[in-house]
């Protein structure tokens, strides 16, 4: 008798993995992902190939021809690349160091805000026209207005996006400690928006992008130019 016991709180112990696996892997198909500092869950808008989150570490598969711009020309317009996100605070800042190989022209990864198809912010790091690893913002508001900033020798570059009210700054950092401003903007997002994270690969067939050291700080900074 005490070894049918035995063999039946195994059984159970078993089934109650396979059923607290799947549950985890239904929440994940639903959209109930978490990031470890970011309190918030975080959904899919387009589905990478792959994905994998540990901690406050990221890593999305973009796919074949997938990027998000609204040319000035208005002969490219396109917003299929896989896209992580989460509905932020009114006042915070976010920071991530963004890494890829830069394999094949415009393969990127990005801190996007977004608060629809036509009214988005991508703060992008990626390979440029030229072949250098480029710092990129891109401001949306109908229509795309495309920068390129200053040119990282590394694969790797930190990023922070900070939110007060309705305006916007961006940075970045080569060894996340000293900061730059990139840019400095308005942005209206009264009618709702979402912050996340993205990957592209619009002349390539894949870029694999890791997003490492996430914070997410709930707070209105006062000074654009420390971002504190």
């Amino acid at each position: 008798m005490a070894v049918d016991k035995t063999k039946q709180v195994r059984f159970i112990v078993l089934l109650l993995t396979v059923s607290l696996i799947h549950f985890k892997a239904e929440a994940q198909k639903m959209g109930a992902l978490r990031i470890g500092s970011i309190p918030y869950e975080l959904f899919w808008e387009n589905p990478p190939e792959k994905y994998f989150i540990r901690g406050n570490q990221l890593v999305i598969v973009a796919g074949h021809k997938t990027d998000m711009f609204r040319d000035p020309n208005v002969t490219y317009n396109t917003d299929n690349a896989p896209k992580l996100l989460f509905k932020a605070d009114d006042n915070f800042v976010l920071t991530a160091s963004i890494e890829h190989t830069f394999a094949n022209k415009w393969d990127g990864g990005a801190i996007v805000i977004r608060q629809d198809s036509l009214n988005w912010i991508k703060f992008c790091f990626e390979k440029d026209y030229t072949g250098a690893r480029r710092v990129v913002s891109v401001v949306t508001k109908n229509i795309s207005d495309d920068c390129n900033s200053v040119e990282i020798k590394a694969n790797k570059v930190f990023y922070k996006v900070a939110k007060a009210d309705n305006v916007i700054t961006l940075y970045y950092s080569v060894n996340g400690m000293k900061w730059f401003l990139i840019r400095h903007l308005q942005f209206d997002t009264h009618k709702g928006f979402q912050v996340g994270f993205l990957a592209q690969s619009p002349t390539g067939n894949r870029c694999e992008v890791r997003f490492s050291n996430i914070t997410y700080r709930i707070k209105k900074i006062k000074d654009p130019y420390t971002g504190e």
